[in-house]
């Protein structure tokens, strides 16, 4: 991709989930992601109705007359986002693949992030790590996170989850807010989320497709697994076969929503051909 191409579709980014950040989503995200506590602020004088047990004894005794501590919130978080980067993210039907969808989901993370003077990171991976960007801060930091979210470019296509949530556990030595988007299309990673969630606030993003959960009645087709790179031929004009295929979709589906459940995670599923930002907003309600 050239320079100047690269630089138009940042801008692009920038400006629309710039604008979802500071329009819609800096009152709930503020209030969906707390900081670690409260921090000791200053003391004033007792007013009626504080609370006693604010009451600091030392100053109190000193001025012989009651003083209370006041606290604030100690807003500073670190935010991660996971990003799937395996080859079933380049599958779309609609007006976008999933890696789109993903890449403005994260942007609109990464401002909300810098909006609330949290620190952002990012892990790529596939069934490996394929890099790791620091937590920073500022407008610099998330330009060339969006810059990395448009450009990049794996080693490997296959997916493992239980290698991703393994690495943030270790990685990541403070608690933070992690954000995986993913597909989910992996088995076998419940363990690892269960350790990561205990070590983490971890949150799912599970990013779809509307062809995904059905196959269309269009005769014999050659389907191709985007990450084993593997084709078979599939007669989708038999009814059984499409319905085994939907039986499939469902069953998966429902089965990752339940170990999100088990897991103590908050979660939501997104379409690529439906709006991102409705989801979004209901997940942070969810969480206030």
């Amino acid at each position: 991709m050239e320079a100047t191409e690269l630089l138009k579709k940042v801008r692009q980014i920038e400006i629309k989930t710039r604008g979802l950040s500071n329009n819609i989503f800096a009152g709930e995200y503020h209030s969906a992601f707390k900081g670690r506590g409260m921090m000791f602020s200053e003391v004033r004088e007792y007013q009626y109705g504080d609370d006693i047990r604010n009451i600091d004894w030392n100053v109190t005794a000193r001025f012989n007359h009651p003083y209370i501590k006041m606290f604030e919130e100690e807003r500073e978080l670190t935010v991660m986002l996971m990003i799937d980067v395996s080859g079933s993210r380049e599958f779309g039907t609609s007006f976008k693949f999933k890696k789109n969808v993903i890449t403005e989901i994260a942007a609109v993370l990464a401002f909300s992030a810098i909006q609330n003077n949290d620190k952002i990171g990012v892990i790529f991976f596939s069934d490996r790590i394929e890099k790791f960007i620091p937590p920073k801060k500022g407008r610099k930091h998330i330009l060339h996170i969006i810059r990395e979210l448009i450009t990049f470019t794996p080693e490997h296509r296959n997916t493992d989850l239980t290698e991703a949530l393994k690495y943030l556990t270790n990685a990541i030595k403070k608690r933070c807010t992690t954000f995986v988007i993913s597909d989910f299309i992996d088995d076998n990673f419940e363990h690892a989320l269960k350790i990561a969630n205990q070590k983490h606030d971890v949150v799912a993003l599970k990013v779809y497709d509307q062809r995904e959960t059905e196959l269309p009645n269009i005769g014999l087709i050659k389907l191709k697994d985007a990450e084993t790179g593997q084709y078979q031929w599939a007669d989708t004009s038999n009814k059984a076969v499409r319905a085994a295929y939907s039986k499939w979709w469902r069953e998966t589906s429902e089965a990752t929503k339940a170990l999100f459940m088990k897991c103590g995670v908050d979660h939501v599923a997104v379409r690529t051909d439906e709006d991102y930002v409705k989801a979004l907003i209901a997940l942070f309600k969810k969480r206030i």
